[in-house]
C-alpha cells in the first residue's frame, strides 16, 4: 500500500494516537456485518468496474471488504494514525492512500480518475465551513469521469429533537458510553462529545462539525456539475421520508461546475 502526503490545506485532525488505536472498540456498532454488509453491497452495485475513492478511508472498514471483491480501492485520509490501524490489516497492501485534506487534496497513485466516490458517517461534516463542504463537492467532480458517481452518508440534523429552549441533547446513555451533542443553531454548527466509562477509568472525545441539510447538498452538488440521482433512508434503500434521520444520496457528473 502506497502512502503519499500532499501539500493541500489541511483541517485539524482529531483522529489521532488513542482515538485511532481504539477506534473499533470505541464505535464497535460500526464493524457489525449488518451495518457493514449493505453498505458495501450498495456501493459495489453502483462502482462499474471501478476505480473507487473513498474520502476519510480511516481504517478501511469499507475499503477493505470492496477490495476484497476485487475492486480498486483508494483513500484519502488526514490521519496518519487511522491510516497505521488499516496498514496492520490484511489486504491492505491493495489500497493506495494519500495521506492529505480531501477537501482540497488530489488523490495520488494507479488510478488518474475514479468511478465512483464515497464519504460516509457523517463525515462531510468534519468540514466546518459551507465553502470547505463546497469545496469538497468540487474536488470530487474533479476526480470522478464522466458519469461518475458521489454516495454520501450524513444524518439529517436533528433539531427537531432537542428540548425546549435547550441547545444540548443526549444522543446516547448507556454504563459504558454517554453521548451529548451541543448545538449552535446561528453557527449551523455542532460539538459532539463522547465518554466511554471502564475499569481503567473515564475516556473523553469532543470534536466540532458543520451539519448541512439535504437540499444544501443538492445545490453543492450542481454548483460542481452533478445531479441528484438517488435518495434513501438507508443502505437497504427504505425510502426517504420527512421522519428519516440519515439518508444515503447519490449524485451522478453531468457537466463542468459553475462560476458560482
Amino acid at each position: 500500500m502506497a502512502e503519499r502526503w500532499h501539500d493541500g490545506a489541511l483541517t485539524e485532525n482529531y483522529f489521532t494516537g488513542p482515538v485511532a488505536r481504539e477506534y473499533a472498540a470505541r464505535w464497535p456498532h460500526l464493524f457489525d456485518p449488518a451495518v457493514v454488509e449493505p453498505a458495501v453491497a450498495f456501493l459495489a452495485a453502483r462502482a462499474g468496474t471501478g476505480p473507487l475513492l473513498e474520502l476519510g478511508i480511516g481504517t478501511g472498514r469499507l475499503a477493505l471488504p470492496l477490495s476484497r471483491r476485487g475492486l480498486r480501492v483508494h483513500g484519502i485520509e488526514l490521519s496518519p494514525d487511522m491510516v497505521e490501524e488499516l496498514r496492520r490489516q490484511p489486504g491492505a497492501d491493495a489500497i493506495d492512500v494519500t495521506i492529505a485534506d480531501f477537501a482540497t487534496s488530489t488523490a495520488v497513485g494507479r488510478a488518474a480518475t475514479f468511478s465512483l466516490a464515497y464519504l460516509v458517517r457523517n463525515t462531510i461534516m468534519n468540514l466546518t465551513t459551507q465553502d470547505m463542504q463546497v469545496a469538497c463537492f468540487r474536488n470530487v467532480a474533479a476526480h470522478l469521469g464522466p458519469g461518475g458517481r458521489f454516495v454520501m452518508e450524513v444524518l439529517v440534523p436533528e433539531l427537531r429533537r432537542l428540548p425546549a429552549g435547550s441547545s444540548v441533547r443526549a444522543f446516547e446513555a448507556d454504563p459504558a458510553h454517554v453521548g451529548i451533542d451541543r448545538y449552535d443553531v446561528a453557527a449551523q454548527g455542532v460539538v459532539s462529545w463522547h465518554a466511554w466509562m471502564r475499569e481503567t477509568g473515564i475516556t473523553t472525545f469532543a470534536a466540532p462539525f458543520r451539519y448541512v441539510w439535504p437540499g444544501e447538498l443538492d445545490l453543492m452538488a450542481r454548483l460542481a456539475g452533478m445531479e441528484r440521482r438517488e435518495r434513501w433512508a438507508d443502505w437497504d434503500e427504505t425510502p426517504f421520508t420527512s421522519e428519516s434521520r440519515s439518508h444515503i444520496s447519490v449524485w451522478e457528473k453531468t457537466g463542468e461546475p459553475t462560476g458560482l
